[in-house]
């Protein structure tokens, strides 16, 4: 058990009492920034939106001893399965694997909210439909959440479910989101974090670490900003290359670099100290397929690097929330 930050696991058991997992669904969005009037994209997007493992079943290289395979890497992810079979799949292997007992139906892959109001009802009625969910996670950009949507989430929260909105703010350095094309500013993000939580949903926020031209200063800065909105929770990435992407051509023509472990360790331990401690931790370390993956190509697993960090911060004697001036 990790003891050093404010781990997801040990706020789910605290909640709940019996092992709790996530059920990642596909449900066929898109994502405003990719639309022919906006950016193509964020600069470290590759179009394969993001879902669970156990969902990609076309995508046979999760094995780390995976070569890059440039062909697959520009391929976008085929959205066959149903929310249905999805939601079918995904407690089969979470019961066989971890001995789940309850489950979060987690909407993730692309921006969850990017629909008509009505057609966001009948998807999100057709998930839950399925089963007694402890949560509902709708995963998000902050400039695609107007009222209408906000009331409809909203709606879905009672006694016994909350409902998250994960947001991607990625860095809170506006020149940052402005060099990776992210298509909003941090304004816009402060604002969604404000009005989700006047609808009483609790928020998650995504953070990369290691985004070009940012260093400790900056890791700090949004470390300091996801406080001062009060996010609930925070997702931590370090920053991947991928195949199809703007940064691949920075990346191979030698413009940008990515953090090596000991960078990544150091950084990763920074923002922690300047977190507030009761934010939950819901992931340290971005996991992306070795066939699609440029960089880092030499880096150990999540459970390998988690036991580093662990050991580290030991070390140190730090933890989460020890430079927080909240």
């Amino acid at each position: 058990m990790y003891t050093r930050w404010n781990t997801y696991s040990s706020y789910l058991k605290n909640k709940y009492g019996v092992p709790v997992y996530r059920i990642g669904v596909d449900a066929a969005f898109s994502c405003p920034n990719r639309d022919r009037n906006r950016h193509g994209g964020c600069a470290f997007c590759d179009g394969t939106g993001s879902i669970a493992v156990y969902q990609r079943s076309a995508e046979s290289g999760y094995r780390r001893t995976a070569d890059y395979d440039a062909e697959k890497a520009d391929t976008i992810l085929p959205r066959l399965l149903s929310i249905r079979e999805q939601i079918e799949r995904g407690e089969e292997f979470l019961r066989r694997r971890y001995k789940a007992e309850r489950f979060i139906l987690d909407f993730q892959s692309w921006t969850n909210t990017y629909d008509e109001v009505a057609n966001l009802k009948r998807i999100y009625d057709e998930g839950l439909s399925q089963m007694d969910f402890a949560e509902l996670i709708i995963s998000t950009r902050p400039d695609t959440v107007p009222e209408p949507v906000l009331d409809l989430l909203a709606s879905y929260i009672t006694p016994e479910r909350d409902v998250w909105v994960e947001f991607g703010l990625q860095s809170a350095c506006d020149a940052t989101l402005e060099r990776i094309r992210r298509g909003h500013d941090v304004k816009t993000y402060i604002d969604a974090v404000a009005r989700a939580k006047e609808h009483g949903l609790k928020v998650s926020t995504h953070v990369i670490l290691g985004l070009p031209g940012e260093g400790r200063k900056e890791f700090v800065e949004t470390a300091r900003c996801v406080n001062a909105v009060h996010s609930d929770a925070v997702k931590i990435h370090n920053l991947h290359i991928t195949g199809g992407t703007a940064l691949q051509d920075e990346f191979l023509s030698g413009n940008i670099t990515v953090m090596s472990e000991e960078r990544t360790l150091e950084a990763v331990e920074l923002f922690l100290r300047h977190l507030d401690g009761d934010i939950i931790i819901e992931r340290l370390i971005s996991e992306t397929p070795y066939h699609r993956l440029l960089a880092p190509r030499v880096f150990p697993d999540k459970s390998k690097f988690l036991r580093h960090l662990e050991e580290r911060m030991e070390r140190n004697g730090t933890r989460q929330g020890d430079l927080s001036r909240s």
